[in-house]
């Protein structure tokens, strides 16, 4: 993730310099109101120190406050809580044939929202001007007029350090591209990443945020998956963590991916993969849609073909939850829509092929998030990163300076 020339977030400081508000911060964020007593408690610091903490970050608007207590030499008094009014985000999931586009405050709630088809194949000039077109007026639709960031998920491998997609498979013309630079004029800090590790951030946090331990996979014209360990995303060492879709599948060996290799599970698996098969036998469908439609209304075809993905990608995942050990599998994307094919599919070969203290306790369902899961993983990335406790207390410090 990479942070854009128009508004770079604060360098933070040593530990020793900061504040100390930021961390007082992250506790507040849940949005429960607390008095200054609470505070003291639950830190352990001194009264003279909390209030200190809390009349920075209410100056700087982190905090609201009510006037339900006891005034003292009239500070701010009562009930403090997070600002969930104080900026906005701005977050984008671009999928392979389509695009979310939404406003959400900083409780990651959806205040206005825009979808449209849009190949990602187009390429980058096109698809970033229109989410350029259609951001101005969806922030022109909002009442806040402080913009956090902007969180964009792509449906490929992105570098974390930079922000940039690199050498992906169905997207051509963007590797290497400085997606950031050419958001730039929002005039905000930018944040990229891969869509499935912002759909397992979205559904985490939306859903299942009291699990450690979360595997979000996205069926849909492709596969990934986004790891949540230990309570938080785990990208790996450079951003690639969870590429599902291009682990070798052993039955699919003769098949030829679009990433140039043969035996990926997207290549057989996938919703683009099922549409060809059926194409290939006489169906005229186009869309993933209409492949949930077939299997809704029980054609035999489309859900033998959608079972037996789920199967292929259940082989993948079996070693996933030997190597990850995850509490719960969410299975979200466009194919997901075709419910209990996909994911009966996906749990007969799990708990058949993993060892059996793995699966006593592990959950596999369908997303309950859906196509807001990108969105409001693309905010909480920002808002983690722009109200960090470090960068907190830099900008406090910067201000007072």
């Amino acid at each position: 993730m990479a942070a854009s020339q128009g508004e770079r977030i604060p360098v933070p400081r040593s530990r020793t310099a900061g504040t100390g508000a930021g961390d007082l911060l992250q506790l507040l964020r849940d949005g429960r109101p607390r008095t200054l007593a609470d505070l003291v408690e639950h830190t352990g610091l001194s009264r003279s120190t909390v209030r200190t903490r809390v009349d920075a970050l209410v100056g700087a608007g982190y905090l609201t406050t009510t006037e339900d207590g006891h005034s003292t030499g009239g500070r701010p008094a009562g009930r403090f809580a997070w600002n969930a009014h104080h900026a906005v985000v701005l977050a984008i999931d671009l999928g392979a044939t389509h695009a979310v586009m939404a406003v959400l405050d900083l409780n990651r709630s959806v205040l206005v929202e825009h979808t449209w088809d849009r190949s990602i194949s187009d390429g980058p000039e096109a698809v970033l001007d229109e989410v350029l077109e259609h951001g101005r007026r969806l922030l022109a639709e909002v009442s806040v007029p402080r913009l956090a960031g902007i969180g964009v998920g792509l449906p490929g491998p992105v570098e974390h350090a930079t922000g940039r997609p690199t050498r992906p498979p169905i997207m051509p013309g963007w590797d290497g591209y400085d997606v950031v630079g050419h958001l730039g004029e929002f005039g905000a800090p930018v944040l990229v990443d891969n869509d499935a590790n912002l759909m397992a951030l979205g559904e985490h946090a939306s859903t299942w945020p009291k699990e450690r331990h979360l595997l979000f996979v996205k069926a849909a014209t492709g596969i990934g998956s986004g790891i949540i360990s230990e309570g938080v995303l785990n990208r790996g060492a450079i951003g690639t963590a969870g590429d599902l879709g291009h682990v070798a599948l052993s039955a699919a060996d003769d098949v030829t991916c679009h990433c140039g290799n043969t035996g990926c599970l997207e290549a057989v698996a996938s919703g683009a993969a099922i549409i060809r098969t059926l194409r290939a036998s006489g169906m005229p469908v186009v869309s993933i849609s209409e492949v949930v439609e077939a299997v809704r209304r029980g054609d035999p075809a489309a859900a033998t073909l959608v079972r037996q993905a789920g199967r292929d990608i259940g082989t993948v995942l079996a070693t996933c939850v030997s190597l990850l050990n995850p509490s719960v599998i969410v299975i979200g994307g466009e194919l997901a829509a075709a419910g209990e094919s996909l994911l009966a599919g996906v749990r007969e070969v799990v708990y058949r092929r993993s060892i059996p203290l793995a699966t006593s306790t592990l959950r596999i369902v369908a997303s309950e998030t859906g196509y807001h899961a990108g969105v409001i993983g693309a905010a909480e990335m920002v808002i983690d990163r722009v109200f960090a406790s470090d960068v907190v207390d830099s900008r406090i410090l910067n201000a007072a300076s």
